[in-house]
C-alpha cells in the first residue's frame, strides 16, 4: 500500500507507527506540519529505516506560533496548511490517508483530495476540536459562539461520512461519536495510543542531563510538554510556591508558549521553579529520569475529551504520576487502575498539594509505583502488536 500517516503536530508516537508500516513494505510518507511550537518526536530518517520511508514537512505559515491564540488568524493559516497537504496528496495518490491531531478546518480539504483521488480515508481522532471551539466560543461569546461551534460540527460530520473507518484512541469516544455525530459504532475501531517503550529506557536520576541543570541531587517535580488552553499552570506555580524555602525541591516545567511564558512571569520570585524550552527528543529519556515524580495537568472541560501524550511517555520512565486531571479521562483511569501514581480533579489545589507531599514523603511508594508504571509501558507499548492492528485497518 501507499500509505500517509499525517500527523500535524509531529509527536513522537505516529513516527513509530510510520516506520513499523514501511518496515513491512509499504510505501510510506510522513506528513506534518513545519513551524509548530509542540513537543516533537525524531523527523528524519535514520539507520536502519526502510527504504520505502519518507517524512514530508509541509509548510505552515512561519508566523503561527505568534498567532497561535487570535482565532480569526490562526484559523486562515490552518485552511492554507491544509490545502498545501490536500495539494501532496492529489500529485503523490495514496492508497489510504491516516490523519490525526489535525484541527478541523484543516482536515477538511484533506479529506476531500483523499476522496477525490479514490484513496481511503481514517480519522484518527485523537481529541474533539469542534466540540472544544464550540464550548470556548460559547462561553466568550455566546451568539456566534454558537453559530461557529455548530460550523465546527457539521465539518466534522462531514469528515467522519467521508472516513472508511473511524480511529478512535479510547472506547469513551465512541459513544460521543454516536451521539453528537451520528457515526454508527460499527464504524469505529479503538486503538489506544502508546509511547515508545522501545526508544524511552529507563535511566537513573543521576544523569549528564540532570547534572548539567543541577537537578541530580534535588527532589524535583518534572512536567513535560504543552501547557495550553487545557492545563493549568497556577498549580504548578502553587506546586513551587509550597516548596520555595526547601532548598532540597525544585519544581521543572519542560515547555513553551503561553502556559510557560505565564509561569516565567508569575515565578521571578521562585528560584526553585525551573523553566526550560522543549528538549530533543533524544533527551526525552534522560529528561523524565531527572524527575522524582512526573506531572500531568488536564483542565475539568477536557473531560474524556482528550488523553495526554505526555502520560504515556511517563509510564516508560519508571517514576510515579501526579495527575491533576477529570478522574474519568483515560489517562487517570490507567493510573489509578494500575497504581501508577496519584490522581485529584483538576480543581482539587489542596489535595493536588497533599498528595505531591505524600509522594515525595514516601520512597517505597515511589518504587513501588514506578515499578507498576514501567510494568504497564512493557506490557502494552511495543510497536510490533499495533502495527499490526493499523495494517489490517488500512487495508480495507
Amino acid at each position: 500500500m501507499r500509505i500517509v500517516v499525517h500527523d500535524y503536530a509531529g509527536h513522537a508516537f505516529p513516527i513509530s507507527l510510520s516506520r513499523a508500516l514501511a518496515a513491512r513494505g509499504h510505501e510510506v510518507v510522513h506528513a506534518f506540519a513545519s513551524s509548530l511550537q509542540t513537543p516533537r518526536g525524531n523527523l528524519a530518517r535514520k539507520t536502519g529505516d526502510s527504504p520505502t520511508l519518507e517524512f514530508r514537512e509541509i509548510p505552515m505559515d512561519p508566523e503561527y506560533s505568534r498567532y497561535k491564540y487570535s482565532f480569526l488568524r490562526r484559523r486562515n493559516m490552518e485552511v492554507r496548511y491544509g490545502e498545501e497537504v490536500a495539494k501532496f496528496i492529489a500529485a503523490w495518490k495514496p492508497d489510504a490517508v491516516l490523519s490525526g491531531n489535525t484541527p478541523t478546518e484543516t482536515q477538511e480539504p484533506i479529506t476531500r483530495a483523499t476522496v477525490g483521488i479514490g484513496g481511503r480515508f481514517y480519522y484518527w481522532v485523537q481529541d474533539f476540536y469542534s466540540l472544544a471551539v464550540d464550548q470556548i466560543l460559547r462561553r466568550k461569546i455566546p451568539i456566534a459562539g454558537a453559530w461557529v461551534g455548530a460550523w465546527y460540527r457539521h465539518l466534522d460530520r462531514l469528515q467522519f461520512q467521508r472516513s472508511s473507518r473511524i480511529i478512535a484512541i479510547t472506547d469513551d469516544f465512541t459513544p460521543i461519536l454516536s451521539h453528537e455525530f451520528g457515526v454508527d459504532p460499527a464504524k469505529v475501531a479503538v486503538v489506544p495510543n502508546w509511547a515508545l517503550i522501545e526508544e524511552i529506557p529507563v535511566l537513573p536520576k543521576d544523569n549528564p542531563w540532570s547534572r548539567g541543570h543541577g537537578l541530580h541531587d534535588k527532589f524535583v517535580y518534572l512536567y513535560s510538554g504543552t501547557i495550553g488552553m487545557k492545563h493549568n499552570p497556577a498549580m504548578l506555580l502553587e506546586l513551587a510556591r509550597k516548596h520555595s524555602a526547601d532548598l532540597d525541591v525544585r519544581v521543572v516545567v519542560v515547555s513553551e508558549g503561553i502556559g510557560a511564558e505565564w509561569l516565567r512571569k508569575e515565578a521571578e520570585n521562585l528560584p526553585n521553579l525551573l523553566i526550560l524550552p522543549y528538549q530533543p527528543f533524544q533527551d526525552l529519556p534522560a529528561v523524565l529520569a531527572s524527575g522524582d515524580v512526573l506531572v500531568g495537568l488536564l483542565e475539568e472541560e477536557a473531560g474524556m475529551y482528550s488523553v495526554p501524550s505526555k502520560t504515556l511517555s511517563y509510564l516508560c520512565a519508571a517514576r510515579p504520576l501526579l495527575l491533576a486531571m477529570p478522574l474519568e479521562n483515560l489517562a487517570a483511569r490507567i493510573t489509578r487502575d494500575h497504581r501508577a501514581g496519584l490522581t485529584v480533579a483538576p480543581g482539587n489545589l489542596a489535595g493536588f498539594l497533599t498528595a505531591a507531599s505524600s509522594l515525595r514523603d514516601s520512597a517505597s511508594v515511589r518504587t513501588e509505583m514506578a515499578g507498576s508504571a514501567r510494568a504497564y509501558a512493557e506490557a502494552t507499548f511495543p510497536i510490533a502488536r499495533t502495527a499490526s492492528v493499523f495494517e489490517k485497518i488500512l487495508s480495507c
